[in-house]
């Protein structure tokens, strides 16, 4: 406000003494509060004897109310750990790769040189390959034409922002163009990387040989570098062109090699944490390689509640040969199947308007009853508890139930009647006879309530709602028809 004195005119003007004062009082305070993802901290007794703590609820956990910085001043230890559904997927596709073929498959011990998983990022078909499915990536790998593991390890640094000006560089070299080491005595760190700089193992390794640093002064470099700190990196400069002069380099070479690795230290990526993404994306990439129907039926799988991104696996796995079986409540659980043959049964779970708990009642019933044989043993056997209107509306709008009846229109005008009979044979047991239906006999009685078949382009249109998708055979080999046109009578109508 000193400097400048248009505010105070306005406050004056504008009456806003209150207001300021007020302003004044917040100033400086913490906005709200904010919990990192996955950071922990460990201390070596109770931790609110070294740091305030938060807690919403009694059931939250507590947290310092610290920040970053702050907790490590005061000594406490913080680590990140990172929780990957890529991990989870990994595991669902041995058990479907087990349970479809019989293989016992553990990726921690597949060959990491197999050209056949390499295939798959040369093709760029890195759909559900981790780290490696935008099309940027994809764009990358095309013109790379990677054959190695130490490759993916350099992809997964280098695909980020500040590093990704590199990557015409690096693919160039790759392929054999001439480069030179910004000095010879950084050739044995740098040779991996065709000469540039891409983890921040490398600055602390260019660190120890030409400045003269140990390993824990190296690391402190690193940090402040990465924190662009002026007063620090003056200090580290001079200590640097020091331990380059005791090896008879230039100061003028030695700002230069300086000048460099703060270049890289800045968003240099940490190569261990990149050769563990790296080797989760070789893994996936080797499943997708060797089982792609299991591995896909894993990944959808994880996916359940996205239509979005299932629709783009839907794609893929068409685009690789992979048949698509529909939903169906006699054959279907409530995730994605693998059979055979690269064929993968669509999950109850993934239409729209089901949920876990009325999927697994499904099953239950199926397990210990068999079959279902219509819509009214159906509602008797699964019952009301987890089976309401809407989600057996939604079951049969996506497809579930065409293999028992396929007209659609039907089965709808009679779900009340069928959930009313449910009802009462649940009550009354002995009365259950008088509404008997089953798949021979639902043209009679209940079944008459509604005798017309769906029209084509509703049933594509309803299906598209529950999956984003064309699923069931009859919808996805139709067109969506004309408004001014009569749909045409399906061949499967009855």
């Amino acid at each position: 406000m000193k400097a400048e004195p248009q505010i105070q005119e306005l406050i004056e003007a504008e009456e806003a003494d209150e207001l300021i004062t007020l302003a004044k009082k917040l100033e400086d305070l913490t906005r709200g509060l904010g919990m990192h993802a996955g950071g922990v901290l460990i201390a070596p007794g109770k931790i609110s004897d070294y740091s305030p703590v938060y807690q919403a609820d009694e059931s939250a956990s507590p947290v310092s109310m610290y920040d970053k910085g702050d907790v490590e001043d005061v000594g406490l230890v913080k680590f990140d750990f990172l929780g990957l559904r890529n991990l989870t997927i990994i595991e669902m596709a041995q058990n479907n790769i087990k349970n479809t073929t019989g293989d016992i498959v553990d990726v921690g011990k597949i060959p990491l040189d197999d050209q056949v998983a390499y295939q798959i990022f040369r093709d760029a078909n890195t759909t559900a390959v981790f780290q490696f499915e935008s099309t940027g990536m994809k764009k990358m790998l095309k013109t790379a034409h990677t054959t190695k593991f130490e490759e993916l390890i350099a992809f997964v640094s280098l695909y980020r922002p500040g590093p990704m000006d590199n990557i015409p560089d690096f693919v160039a070299r790759m392929k054999g163009q001439e480069f030179q080491y910004i000095h010879p005595l950084l050739e044995g760190i740098l040779a991996p990387t065709y000469g540039i700089m891409v983890y921040q193992e490398q600055v602390m390794q260019a660190a120890q040989i030409i400045g003269g640093y140990s390993l824990g002064g190296a690391d402190l470099l690193r940090r402040a570098m990465g924190k662009k700190k002026p007063e620090e990196m003056v200090k580290h400069r001079e200590i640097f062109a020091e331990g380059a002069a005791k090896q008879g380099i230039s100061r003028e070479k030695s700002d230069e090699i300086f000048n460099y690795m703060e270049k890289f230290a800045g968003y240099g990526f940490n190569k261990s944490h990149a050769a563990a993404y790296a080797l989760i994306s070789y893994q996936t990439a080797w499943l997708k390689a060797h089982y792609p129907a299991e591995f896909m039926a894993a990944t959808m799988s994880s996916e359940l509640d996205n239509t979005d991104q299932l629709k783009h696996f839907y794609d893929d796995c068409r685009a690789n040969g992979i048949e698509f079986l529909p939903p169906d409540i006699n054959e279907s659980d409530y995730r994605f199947t693998p059979y055979p043959n690269m064929k993968i049964r669509y999950a109850l779970g993934a239409i729209k308007g089901t949920g876990e708990a009325a999927v697994e009642s499904i099953i239950a019933a199926r397990q210990s009853g068999g079959k279902f044989t219509g819509l009214l043993d159906f509602c008797e056997r699964v019952g009301k508890e987890h089976m309401n209107r809407r989600t057996l509306e939604a079951l049969i709008r996506g497809g579930a139930f065409d293999s028992i009846e396929p007209n659609r229109a039907m089965l709808l005008a009679n779900i009340d009647l069928a959930m009313n009979n449910a009802d009462q044979k649940a009550a009354n047991a002995n009365q259950g006879g008088l509404f008997r239906y089953d798949g021979r006999r639902h043209r009679t009685g209940a079944a008459r309530r509604c005798a017309h078949v769906e029209r084509i382009g509703k049933k594509l249109a309803e299906e598209k709602n529950r999956h984003r998708l064309f699923i069931c055979p009859a919808t996805r080999s139709a067109r969506m028809p004309k408004k001014s046109a009569k749909s045409p009578r399906p061949n499967w109508a009855v």
